[in-house]
């Protein structure tokens, strides 16, 4: 049987489209699937499909590719679906047009499927309309009826009748369907959408943070969960928020947690794929919206252990949550009632622990196999009900000749080939150093990377993706005129092999390292190798660590174009920052001196802005040193007795004196004495690798005597250490 999944974009990283993902894989064991994009948007998806499924975009959005379509003449008349709403209301970057309508309607007349699954009210409409009988036509909704306005509900409602069967994700919205549309021949039900079981070690639930993940929009009510924590922040000083996803309410949400003064406790992650590795870090998961049709996100934080507080919305979560695996908020009990489920799971580990565990069990009840051979089960009971007589094939137009000419019989990507692997958006966007004696892209060697224990970091090798011989593990220093590189023999003798990286016995000098397998002593050449997961939770909350007298930490990492890399950090000395105070006129910083051998005492310390436009622009502010009794204990301290904590104040109006730029930027160092180097100050430790994004301090805006309106902010750098940037303020 052939099944094709009619998707507006499949490129991005939504609960429509990672359902899709999900279930199209599950089909593929005993079918002959295709994905359907109306829009292609990029070169690859983020969300990797399975090689088995057939990707077939409809219209090239890629601006600067030949095959563009955004300047189709039928871009500038409307589209004839749902004219007042739905199709033609989509988003900005993705218009609905006469174009939509044809190549949808010519892909629908001339498809061989047997069954066309539609995923949104407006492609439901298309496969009302312009589909055939001689497949099944099934409608998917992935919100819920609540969600649509009137008029796009009743738009759908009206094409719902001319399909075999429409699935809702929940029980309660396919009831309301049902009374709804009481007359209606289609079959309304509920399928799931499957989760599967992600290959991330789950969480220990030792790290104080809670996760939230999804498209930052109001429906989300991201600011009731930023509220509700700002009530608890003070009685658990020790725990953090972090909100994964993107999307239009990220700079009111930006501007909450600043009026809150949560910016060094709660922080906006930006989106990451795969999101298993994010709930992983977590001890508690947070959904806080006013409305889940489903709640994939619930079901994913489950997988990993980690115990969920929802808000009980229309219509999902009650269908997953109960008292046993979770906590469910009345949605009339608002923040106050929010906070107070988050204060009593923050306060109980032995509660995350046993509700997290049950989580697991509740999750496998959503397994993709399970409720592919539930819509399996439709199919055969759909097809054994009286048909229509098939309708006569439309003929195939020279735009979809020419299309379907160009097909793969299989294959991820019908345009072209895209770069392996999948990417994070929320890793550093430096492109990688291309290998200049890499293997053919035929070999793809797949890597799993976990920080281990102790701080280093373990690969797994697919060995169905590796080539074959001796094989051996290569790291490289990129950009290195040394040509760094750590080479480890991959075992013969284990399966799948795996190496592992020791700071204390492999040299890892600061920087990036891009990772490869290579044959040893064959003809195999050097291959990168695609990273499938990269694992840090083990490195939530930790501080470097100290080998061979040089602070040092680990991390591996997805590369903006899906492959492993490393960073990594090397110093003799680092004081790592522990907290910043955003004032009206000045920034105060707390930070912890880590070293080997650094025993001056820092009452002689001084903290040196380094301008980037000439040391005649420096300027210098003292130190206070911490009370020894204020000091934790820590095993980079020599002298545990002798003060490693400081604090410093940085006066905006010091550097605002010495403007001469557009753009000014201070480096932060400490120097201990007047002899020792410069110390970097910074945050290295932890498990973000690039802070820039993660760790945004609140700006402030003052007035320079010649340049105006100028703005000042610390921020932290590429490498992760701080900085203090004042820069114009653009008119208007």
């Amino acid at each position: 049987m052939k099944i094709a999944f009619l998707i507006n974009n499949a490129y991005g990283i939504g609960g429509t489209i990672r359902a899709t993902v999900n279930l199209s894989r599950a089909l593929a064991d005993r079918h002959d699937v295709e994905v359907v994009t109306i829009h292609q948007v990029s070169d690859r998806t983020e969300l990797v499909l399975d090689e088995r499924v057939t990707l077939t975009p409809l219209i090239d959005m890629r601006t600067e590719s030949p095959t563009y379509d955004g300047d189709h003449p039928l871009t500038a008349q409307p589209c004839t679906m749902f004219p007042d709403t739905g199709a033609a209301a989509n988003s900005a970057r993705l218009p609905y047009s006469a174009l939509q309508d044809e190549r949808i309607g010519e892909w629908l007349r001339g498809t061989d499927a047997d069954v066309v699954i539609a995923t949104r009210p407006d492609l439901n409409g298309y496969l009302a309309r312009d589909g055939q009988n001689r497949y099944l036509r099934i409608g998917q909704e992935h919100l819920s009826l609540d969600a649509h306005t009137p008029t796009l509900r009743a738009h759908q409602n009206k094409a719902i009748a001319q399909l075999d069967a429409f699935v809702t994700v929940s029980g309660a919205d396919a009831a309301q369907y049902r009374r709804a549309l009481p007359d209606v021949p289609a079959r309304i039900l509920c399928i799931p959408n499957s989760v599967p079981q992600p290959a991330v070690e789950p969480s220990d639930l030792r790290a104080n943070v809670i996760v939230a993940a999804g498209r930052l929009v109001a429906v989300k009510r991201y600011d009731r969960l930023i509220d509700a924590f700002a009530k608890v922040a003070a009685t658990h000083p020790t725990w953090s928020l972090r909100l994964y996803g993107r999307g239009p309410e990220r700079p009111a949400l930006r501007r909450r947690i600043d009026e809150l003064g949560l910016y060094e406790r709660a922080f906006l992650m930006g989106p990451v794929s795969p999101i298993e590795t994010e709930w992983a870090k977590g001890a508690i998961a947070a959904v806080s919206s006013d409305m889940e049709s489903f709640g994939m996100t619930i079901v994913e934080a489950m997988h990993c252990g980690v115990p969920v507080i929802s808000t009980d919305c229309p219509h999902g979560p009650a269908e997953i949550i109960d008292e046993t695996n979770g906590v469910l908020v009345p949605l009339d009990a608002g923040v106050d009632g929010y906070a107070e489920a988050l204060d009593r799971l923050m306060a109980d580990s032995f509660l995350r622990e046993r509700l997290g565990a049950a989580a697991r069990g509740r999750a496998q009840a959503y397994a993709p196999s399970a409720l592919a051979l539930r819509y399996e089960t439709l199919f055969q009971e759909l097809s054994a009900l009286p048909r229509k007589a098939p309708a006569k094939t439309a003929h195939r137009g020279t735009w979809w000749s020419k299309l379907r000419s160009a097909l793969p019989a299989t294959g991820r990507d019908t345009r072209e080939e895209p770069t392996p692997g999948p990417a994070s958006a929320s890793e550093p966007s430096e492109p990688s150093e291309p290998p200049e004696d890499s293997q053919p892209a035929a070999v793809r060697p797949v890597a799993f990377a976990r920080v281990t224990n102790d701080r280093g970091v373990s690969v797994r090798l697919d060995t169905a993706s590796l080539p074959p011989g001796p094989l051996d593990f290569v790291a490289r220093l990129r950009r290195d005129p040394k040509g760094r590189h750590v080479r480890i023999p991959l075992p013969a003798d284990i399966s799948p092999p795996r190496i592992t990286l020791d700071p204390a016995e492999h040299e890892l000098p600061e920087g990036r390292w891009d990772c490869y397998v290579t044959g040893r002593g064959t003809a195999v050449k050097r291959a990168r190798l695609v990273c499938a997961l990269a694992e840090r939770a083990r490195s939530v909350g930790s501080v470097p660590t100290l080998v061979d007298g040089n602070v040092t930490a680990v991390l591996p990492y997805t590369t903006s174009d899906g492959f492993l890399a490393l960073r990594t950090w090397q110093r003799p000395a680092h004081a790592e920052v522990t907290g910043i105070t955003i004032g009206d006129t000045h920034a105060t910083v707390t930070a912890r001196l880590l070293a080997g051998d650094l025993r001056r005492p820092l009452y002689d310390a001084s903290v040196i802005a380094v301008s980037r436009q000439g040391d005649a622009y420096d300027f210098t502010v003292p130190v206070t040193p911490a009370p020894a009794d204020d000091v934790p204990a820590t095993p980079l301290m020599e002298e545990p007795s002798r003060p490693s904590s400081f604090s410093f104040t940085l006066p905006y109006s010091r550097a605002l004196a010495r403007r001469s730029s557009a753009h000014d930027v201070w480096d932060l160092r400490l120097y201990v004495g007047h002899v020792s180097p410069p110390i970097t100050i910074g945050r290295i430790g932890g498990d973000i690798v690039e802070r820039k994004k993660t760790d945004v301090l609140p700006a402030v805006d003052l007035s320079h005597s010649t340049r105006g309106a100028t703005r000042a902010k610390p921020f932290f750098t590429v490498t992760n250490d701080l900085a203090l940037s004042l820069r114009d303020v653009p008119a208007g």
